[in-house]
């Protein structure tokens, strides 16, 4: 039993004695003031001249504990014969600090930067009721919003920065690259060649034809006939090879008839012994 409680007691004597001689840690709050990181989460300002009453901020809270009011007011028409424009108007902006979890979507989600973090911290309350912050409250907070870091050397400007860079404008109301670029030449573009519509429409249309030869009658020649196929029983007198250029040229087809001869042309064609129609010329 002694051998288990004497152990403990010299280990516990130990720690005490390291713990005496090292520097103590206490926060000795609310005597000295605690020295916190400068993105400290710890309380949302709000300022009220870039808030719109869009609403996003309340849709998008998981704990709904952000309540907005406002109304819409009429402008006058900024030139005359314009339209007058409506705004809407802030009434009331509360946060209930009681149900918020610090999550921190309502300033992401805000596009006119209407909130910011605070690293106050300072706003406890004896009834959990006091615990929602109206918008006075919340606009005080933002003088203790910490200005924004510093940019990376290689980032790009923000528009402010980049607006504030460029050249001042002209007297007479244009900038100065718009002044230089009113003194040189201007180039003058050469417009496409158009041709008129007459040229464009072409050769005109020939006008097709259809000619026929004519076909001169011949003189009747003893030497053959020609006998169309419409008209057979009439008869041209043509010789065979006239009649045959005839035939072609009219694109007919004709009959070249042989030429019958006279009673001394056919006594003679039947002594020919090589003509088979000579025995038949008695007949």
């Amino acid at each position: 039993m002694a051998d288990g409680i004497l152990p403990g007691l010299v280990k516990g004597l130990a720690t005490t004695a390291r713990s005496l001689t090292r520097h103590t840690h206490t926060a000795e709050y609310p005597d000295v003031a605690p020295a916190l990181p400068p993105r400290s989460r710890g309380v949302i300002a709000l300022t009220e001249e870039n808030c719109t009453s869009c609403m996003l901020c309340a849709r998008e809270c998981p704990d709904w504990c952000i309540y907005i009011d406002s109304h819409k007011e009429e402008l006058p028409p900024t030139t005359p014969g314009g339209r007058a424009r409506q705004r809407n108007v802030l009434d009331r902006f509360a946060i209930d600090f009681s149900l918020c979890m610090y999550c921190g979507i309502c300033i992401e989600v805000c596009p006119f930067d209407a909130l910011h973090w605070s690293p106050e911290f300072e706003y406890a309350e004896l009834d959990i009721r006091d615990l929602l912050h109206e918008k006075d409250r919340l606009g005080a907070w933002m003088a203790t919003v910490p200005p924004p870091p510093a940019l990376d050397p290689g980032s790009v400007d923000p528009a402010e920065v980049a607006a504030a860079a460029r050249p001042p404008r002209g007297p007479a109301g244009g900038s100065t690259r718009a002044a230089g670029a009113a003194a040189r030449p201007t180039r003058v573009r050469r417009q496409p060649e158009t041709t008129p519509l007459t040229e464009q429409a072409g050769p005109p249309p020939v006008e097709r034809t259809k000619v026929m030869p004519a076909v001169e009658a011949p003189e009747p020649a003893a030497t053959g006939t020609v006998a169309p196929p419409s008209d057979p029983e009439q008869t041209v007198a043509l010789p065979v090879a006239e009649a045959a250029d005839a035939a072609a040229a009219q694109g007919n087809s004709t009959q070249v008839l042989p030429t019958v001869s006279t009673d001394e042309g056919a006594a003679d064609e039947a002594d020919r012994p090589d003509d088979p129609r000579g025995t038949g010329g008695g007949e």
